[in-house]
């Protein structure tokens, strides 16, 4: 039996349930027909987002998927910026190599 998979929009809908609309954790799975470990997983989740820790799970909040896409392109163009750095470096050496 597989695992169902949730997206972060309705993970997040679910935790604020329980965060913003103080539905118990119980109440919560129930009328959203999920477990009340993921209930509370997530609801743990969206609170420590939302206070601005890092989580090692899927980002729910859009903020933190936001930074998360964003450190993603941040990383990209450093290594990026290696590559032509080292490119440079090859042709610069090629052109003095060729007026001597």
């Amino acid at each position: 039996m597989t695992k169902p998979h949730f997206n972060p929009e309705f993970r997040r809908e679910v935790a604020e349930l329980v965060v913003d609309k103080k539905y118990s954790i119980r109440e919560a799975a129930e009328a959203m027909g999920v477990s009340k470990s993921s209930v509370d997983k997530w609801a743990r989740q969206l609170h420590k987002e939302r206070n601005g820790e890092k989580v090692n799970a899927q980002p729910i909040t859009d903020e933190r998927r936001r930074i998360r896409d964003l450190e993603r392109e941040v990383q990209q163009l450093k290594m990026e910026k290696e590559i032509l750095k080292k490119a440079t470096a090859l042709l610069m050496s090629d052109s003095m190599n060729g007026l001597r």
